[in-house]
């Protein structure tokens, strides 16, 4: 087989039905075309434009998923958590349909995808402890009681978010890839015009709200603006 090519099977046996089944790769398109393209833009958009504007003590409250002053990390995190779990679901229909790794280009950038969409959720568990002056763990006046690995920036949160931030913009990338490639496959034409509908909504989105200053800083909108906070203080001068 050679690189990038594959032939499409239209139906395929599968063992443990004893019996013969159409493939519906429209459905599949479908899918992932949502997952990546609706719902992991919109929570990408949401942690960048939907942090509240920081004021002098920041977010007091636990981080919690209904708790609505946290709405704008939850939506990012669990949006985000249901779009990796779909995708290896729908990842994993096409494999076993396929009978394995196909070779196209389409599956190379697919499988890169679902692999770092994985690494992605994997990484949210080694962010550290948040801690914060004002946060509700905190004891006034009891220094040890606001340490933090977002609140002090430590080691630990700094590698966390140069590899969850970078990785998470390869993953986009990759699953542009793997959506342009598996359309050049499988053509949907009105999927395609619905897809440059779609990117253009998101470019005239991202603009009005950048332009309107809801890109908040997500330190200062967390714990506050004051200079007495670790990484503000790091950044007096920004």
């Amino acid at each position: 087989m050679e690189f990038g090519k594959v032939d499409i099977p239209t139906e395929v046996y599968l063992d443990f039905l004893s019996e013969t089944v159409p493939i519906h790769w429209d459905n599949h398109a479908y899918l992932m075309v949502f997952i990546w393209l609706v719902l992991v833009p919109i929570c990408i958009i949401v942690i960048r434009f939907g942090k509240p504007e920081p004021t002098e003590k920041g977010i007091q409250t636990k981080i919690g998923m209904f708790n609505p002053l946290w709405w704008w990390f939850s939506v990012h995190k669990y949006g985000l958590y249901v779009a990796v779990i779909l995708s290896i679901f729908a990842g994993g229909i096409a494999y076993t349909v396929s009978q394995g790794f196909s070779g196209s280009l389409h599956a190379y950038f697919g499988t890169a995808t679902l692999v770092l969409g994985v690494l992605q959720m994997a990484s949210s568990w080694f962010r550290g402890r948040h801690g914060g002056k004002y946060y509700y763990t905190a004891t006034h006046g009891k220094v040890e009681t606001y340490w933090g690995d977002h609140y002090n920036f430590t080691t630990r949160r700094r590698l966390f978010e140069a590899y969850h931030k970078t990785a998470g913009y390869v993953a986009c990338f990759c699953a542009m890839g793997a959506v342009g490639s598996g359309l050049m496959q499988f053509p949907i034409p009105n999927l395609a015009i619905g897809i440059f509908i779609l990117m253009a909504i998101y470019v005239v989105v991202w603009m009005v709200l950048q332009y309107m200053g809801k890109c908040h800083d997500g330190y200062r909108a967390v714990h506050g603006y004051g200079l007495e906070h670790p990484y503000n203080k790091m950044r007096e001068k920004l």
